[in-house]
């Protein structure tokens, strides 16, 4: 059948997660529900498909994930399109989050830039930013090295060479870091 490449794929690149981004994973959960349990903010930033994934992330911190808990503070920057595209206007595509995180950003929070190749330059700055103000600069990547890694104090860079296995790994990452945070709060 067709779609059995695919599932092999799928799984080679979840292997590829657990055998390589573990220990990176739990330093990231640990960040964000550190966070979240002082109240603090975790912010996600990205583009095309990384910015779905954002939203989805951010929707599961504030509504619930599995079990029944009170919201947690999350916010997808990509999501308010007056902001993206007065930001994008006036200051240019590469500040649309860096501003953001400017504005709203604040020490020890934590911000998530996603990006399969890791160079988006727009979500770069914004993890540099994130760091200027004594946030955690955090990426979920594709394979280093790559611009965000350099900046990031973590990165969780998912080695395998197809963009859509490195997204849905990053969903995956998404949902268990969820899961981390749920079953303390």
């Amino acid at each position: 059948m067709y779609f059995n490449h695919l599932i092999d794929q799928h799984k080679e690149a979840v292997q590829a997660l657990e055998d390589n981004c573990l220990d990176d994973l739990q330093v990231l959960a640990d960040l964000c529900k550190a966070a979240v349990q002082r109240g603090n903010t975790v912010f996600f930033c990205g583009n095309g498909g990384s910015a779905a994934d954002c939203q989805h992330i951010a929707a599961e911190f504030v509504g619930r994930f599995v079990k029944e808990r009170n919201g947690l503070p999350a916010v997808a920057l990509t999501t308010d399109t007056s902001i993206l595209t007065a930001v994008g206007n006036d200051y240019g595509f590469d500040n649309i989050f860096r501003r953001q995180v400017e504005a709203m950003v604040r020490e020890g929070d934590v911000v998530v830039g996603i990006s399969t190749s890791g160079n988006s330059r727009n979500v770069t700055l914004a993890l540099a930013e994130a760091k200027k103000k004594g946030a955690t600069a955090a990426a979920l990547t594709g394979a280093a090295p790559n611009k965000m890694c350099e900046v990031a104090a973590i990165a969780v860079a998912v080695p395998y060479p197809v963009t859509a296995r490195v997204q849905e790994c990053h969903i995956l990452i998404g949902h268990m870091i969820c899961d981390y945070i749920d079953k303390d709060c």
